[in-house]
């Protein structure tokens, strides 16, 4: 089965059979809220918004510019300021909690954690199989905990030292972890994967994956990029480990990948490939990678959890792109902001996107703005000043009964 058809399937199934909600008199009303996290890129703050309202909901000052990402469940955003060796935590005020034929929705105030993770050059954080994990550069530690330990404040961690201090990353898989490992040349790029167990143990041989570098999560599985194709780690049955396979590309021309986003809906992951390309990649099919040529240079994208079948791409002429994964093609672009040249260094200030609901978040440094632009036309319809110099983003949100 070719890779288009399984996706095919996939968006088949989740548009033939949608939950069956229905909202009785007198039940709970339901709601939709959406929160923008924007980090600044001249300094250390980050600057929460209601994304329908504009409104500012907290401005957390930080020691450092902060990269962002955001947990699984939405309830927490971390805030890596590595050359502080600082990570801090903010908890976004929005659960989102499924009880299978609805879902409740708690909005509170957002607040900073009084927990500070520290280390010495601390970057990567992943989620997987209910733990969080935080590779610190300078080490090669491994840092584990439970989001819901950090939002009690009662945070129990577990370190491991699987290996050296590089540039590397971690992924929590059931019992084990999957961990990236150093040439034995502290100056040359990293040269593969291996599992560990939960006291830092290695089992199993290390797989190749040279350079490896960007991480995502798809229904269970964990991808990773490396500069000939890319790693797959799939679960193992009952307890035993993950099992990796390394995928080489073929036939897609210069450039690797090292940026992944991973489908929520249905198994599948989007790269980065080369500077104009990004690459459809579906582990297991026949047509494992499928490359995608942009007008020009890429800046951000992003997918759509929501719309399963939607990406979104910012090329450096200021145009946003809706990458179907079905069927591998670009449907719809529009002009959404000035041009960004991608010439200069890659951690100059350029937009960011993130998809909250029916809307795409495109932070503008130039303006000190986040402008909303609609994912049913690419229109923009409205922007919210947040001043300063917005970088990095992050969405939470959903929908719900409020009690």
């Amino acid at each position: 089965m070719t890779s288009r058809s399984r996706l095919t399937l996939a968006l088949a199934a989740l548009v033939t059979f949608p939950p069956a909600l229905a909202w009785a008199e007198g039940d709970p009303k339901p709601d939709t809220q959406w929160r923008l996290f924007v980090g600044d890129h001249a300094e250390g703050v980050v600057r929460a918004h209601d994304a329908k309202t504009g409104d500012a909901v907290g401005t957390f000052r930080l020691d450092r510019t902060p990269s962002l990402s955001r947990s699984d469940s939405g309830r927490t955003v971390f805030a890596v300021q590595g050359d502080a060796g600082k990570v801090a935590a903010i908890a976004t005020g929005i659960s989102v909690e499924d009880h299978g034929e609805h879902s409740d929705l708690t909005v509170t105030d957002a607040k900073l954690l009084p927990t500070v993770l520290s280390g010495t050059t601390p970057a990567h954080i992943v989620e997987g199989s209910g733990s969080i994990a935080l590779f610190d550069d300078g080490t090669g530690d491994v840092t584990l905990f439970r989001e819901s330990e950090l939002l009690e404040d009662k945070l129990d961690l577990g370190i491991l030292k699987p290996g050296a201090a590089h540039h590397g990353l971690a992924a929590p898989m059931g019992n084990f972890v999957v961990v990236s490992v150093p040439d034995s040349d502290p100056e040359k790029p990293r040269v593969g994967l291996k599992v560990v167990d939960r006291d830092g143990r290695q089992i199993g041989e290390t797989i190749a994956c040279p350079g490896v570098h960007g991480q995502a999560q798809s229904a269970r599985t964990f991808a990773f990029g490396c500069k000939d194709g890319i790693v797959v780690a799939t679960p193992g049955k009952s307890s035993e480990p993950p099992v990796l396979t390394h995928v080489t590309t073929t036939d897609l021309g210069d450039g690797n990948v090292s940026t992944l986003k991973g489908g929520k809906s249905m198994q599948f992951f989007l790269g980065n490939y080369g500077p104009s390309a990004v690459v459809l990649i579906e582990p297991g099919a026949d047509e494992v990678f499928r490359k995608v040529e942009l007008p020009t240079r890429r800046v951000d994208f992003a997918l759509d959890p929501a719309t399963a079948r939607n990406a979104y791409i910012l090329t450096e002429d200021g145009n946003l792109h809706v990458l179907d994964v079905l069927s591998g093609a670009i449907t719809r672009s529009a002009r959404v902001t000035e041009p960004y040249s991608m010439d200069g260094h890659w951690r100059d200030p350029r937009p960011r996107l993130a998809v909250a609901g029916d809307h795409v978040a495109l932070t503008d440094p130039r303006h000190g703005l986040v402008r909303m632009i609609s994912t049913d036309t690419l229109a923009e319809d409205r922007t919210i000043p947040v001043g300063g110099t917005p970088y990095t983003i992050v969405s939470v949100g959903g929908s719900g009964a409020v009690h």
